[in-house]
């Protein structure tokens, strides 16, 4: 996990071809005025990247009628022989390393003057070593690409070469970019197709002419007295920042043909990538079952209960060495799917042997999990023993806002148990986080800075969950024992492990929300496939760059297994009457597929819990509710869920 930023100064740009909202990028709108120093900003990016940090800065001069000159500095530095700059791209990259055998420190150059920040993972798509940094791949493979910058497809059809956009297309895995191309005086800036890693923008408007791109927005103590951060409308105040809608973006940076000064046109350009196309369009091969369909499925569906308490002679070993009926049902291939994620996910070459030094090798545990005993996290937790050395203990991270009593820690102790159960020689370390919002003064008012500009209760509830969740600051049992009777001692304990396994995904991808019910008994299967679609097509706005922010703050990298590349197509691929039945109860139809494969994991009691959102589930709703509105009931009639924060509300 990396924290990445840019500021832009001196230059032009022109946004009017880009296909947003009018309102969203166009330099006559007002916003918010952000008040942060570079310092503030610098110390933002650190929490990601606490392992190296550094800054370059691109000097651009306008050459009277003769172009563009440019030339790379340190953040110190300043234009040769006393020239004077006209543009000024300032680089900013805080690292946390997990990839390669050297230490890196961002923005990364090379000989051709080109500069990267970078922060993401290639688990395909791209060929490196395993002992190689992604970064350091990357700035490689870019400096070989085509500058023509028109390129609509994988490779120039002039010179040849690769673009670009065609390079980023072809990354599986989470990423987001800025890279500056100095042969054509190009900025490039993006996100993967499904905005697991944040970048946010805060376009040039009428207020504040500079370009910014940042993985977080940092907070300052004139920005939380700031008179002008308050709402005085009373439905939210215009946000300085927005999230980057995912794509792939250029600003050509050339000189005015008519006046003196320097400009950029911003250019989106599409995913050259045709199976990326496909998965952003999310169109599932068969929504709508026939009385056929859901005969042949009842009937595969029996095959598949007679096939488990069948001696293994029935059944074949597959490639990696586990059991599966010799027609496999679609639970099976999404079982083995998930095991290759969680693989591309945790592998050891990934992690940054500077990562382990100094820690003695039994106290080193690289992964972690996000767990509230859900029907999710206990097939992460699962499919990660079945991945790790059995040498490592796995830590599983739970919140909780009321103690022993919150329904998620009980249900995380439980999963502890059907956990040791079926991974009886693995050592699991259950982390109890305990948290009373009232003492969370100052740590309220840092998150409402990391979900910015996400503005809501609910929004500010989540973040919080996860940022204390993430930080794995906790207690630990001192039982090792199936009955957690409540009279061992609890020992202090700080997870060091820097890798953070999270569901997100699951819902949104197999029907695992209250609002999918609501939209099947509307719309029958279409009115859920779309439903679903929607979710999957604003799951980047709604959720991954705020739950980004929040879980980087704590120099950990969220991984999310169920938003793997090839996890997504296959669950398209696969009749949505066999992912999820509606007509059936919570906790049996709903997400019955993943319900399915945690049957054939052995966890048969996870299989048939219903689904709890992290803020009941914690219970930091019910809390936050009672502060800010008196009682649950006020802030349902106030509709809590979706309140905007007031940003100096009582929550600060």
């Amino acid at each position: 996990m990396c924290g990445i930023a840019l500021i832009v100064s001196g230059i032009r740009i022109d946004t009017s071809s880009l296909p947003f909202d009018s309102t969203t990028a166009t330099p006559t709108r007002k916003s918010e005025k952000l008040l942060f120093s570079l310092d503030d900003l610098k110390e933002a990016l650190r929490r990601r990247g606490p392992d190296s940090f550094g800054a370059k800065k691109v000097l651009l001069q306008l050459l009277g009628q003769n172009g563009v000159s440019s030339f790379t500095v340190e953040e110190d530095g300043d234009a040769a022989d006393g020239a004077i700059e006209t543009a000024k791209l300032h680089f900013f990259g805080a690292t946390l390393q997990l990839r390669g055998i050297n230490p890196l420190v961002q923005p990364l150059t090379d000989a051709s003057g080109n500069v990267l920040v970078y922060n993401g993972e290639i688990f395909g798509g791209l060929h490196l070593a395993s002992d190689c940094n992604d970064a350091e791949f990357l700035l490689q493979t870019l400096g070989e690409c085509c500058s023509c910058g028109s390129c609509a497809t994988d490779r120039c059809v002039e010179c040849g070469k690769s673009s670009i956009a065609g390079v980023l297309s072809a990354i599986k895995g989470p990423w987001a970019i800025i890279y500056w191309q100095d042969s054509s005086r190009t900025l490039w800036f993006g996100r993967d197709a499904f905005g697991r890693r944040s970048l946010l923008v805060h376009w040039p408007t009428v207020d504040d002419s500079t370009f910014l791109l940042s993985s977080v927005s940092p907070v300052s103590p004139v920005q939380q007295a700031s008179a002008e951060y308050e709402d005085h409308n009373g439905i939210g105040c215009l946000s300085y920042w927005e999230e980057l809608p995912c794509g792939i973006y250029s600003v050509h940076v050339d000189a005015s043909k008519t006046s003196g000064y320097l400009v950029g046109e911003v250019k989106i350009h599409e995913y050259t990538n045709s199976m990326l196309n496909e998965l952003i369009k999310w169109e599932r091969i068969s929504v709508e079952p026939s009385s056929e369909d859901l005969h042949t499925f009842c009937h595969k569906l029996s095959l598949g209960q007679h096939a488990k308490h069948q001696p293994s002679s029935e059944a074949v070993p597959n490639k990696t060495g586990s059991i599966q009926p010799a027609i496999p049902m679609p639970a099976h291939i999404l079982l083995n799917a998930l095991k290759e994620s969680v693989l591309r996910r945790t592998s050891m070459y990934t992690v940054y042997q500077a990562v382990i030094s100094g820690i003695r090798q039994e106290k080193f545990f690289p992964v972690a999990i996000l767990f509230s005993g859900g029907l999710d996290s206990m097939i992460l937790a699962a499919l990660l023993d079945k991945c790790m050395d059995p040498s490592y203990e796995i830590d599983l991270l739970n919140v909780s806002f009321d103690g022993q009593l919150a329904p998620d820690r009980k249900s995380a102790k439980a999963g502890l148990n059907e956990l040791r159960r079926v991974a009886p020689s693995r050592k699991w370390r259950l982390v109890e986080i305990d948290a009373d919002l009232s003492d969370l003064v100052f740590e309220t008012s840092h998150v409402m800075s990391l979900i910015n500009p996400a503005n809501t209760y609910m929004d500010l509830n989540i973040g919080i969950a996860l940022w204390l969740a993430a930080g794995g600051d906790g207690w630990v049992s001192d039982a090792n024992t199936y009955d957690n009777d409540g009279n061992h001692v609890r020992i202090k304990y700080k997870s060091n492990a820097k890798i953070l396994l999270v569901g997100s995904g699951a819902d949104e991808q197999c029907a695992g929300y209250g609002r999918h019910r609501t939209s099947y008994r509307r719309g029958s299967w279409l009115g859920l496939h779309e439903e679903m679609r929607l979710d999957m097509q604003r799951i980047w706005r709604r959720n991954l760059g705020r739950d980004d922010r929040c879980i980087a703050d704590n120099g950990k990298e969220a991984r999310f297994p169920f938003l793997d590349e090839d996890v997504i197509r296959l669950l398209l691929n696969i009749p949505l009457w066999e992912v999820a039945n509606l007509d059936q109860p919570s906790g049996i139809g709903d997400k019955r597929i993943l319900r399915e494969v945690a049957e054939l994991l052995g966890l048969y009691e996870a299989a048939v819990l219903p689904k709890r959102a992290i803020q009941f589930g914690s219970r930091i709703a019910r809390e936050s509710n009672r502060k800010n509105f008196g009682s649950n009931r006020a802030a349902n009639q106030a509709s809590a869920g979706s309140v905007t924060i007031h940003r100096k509300s009582n929550f600060c």
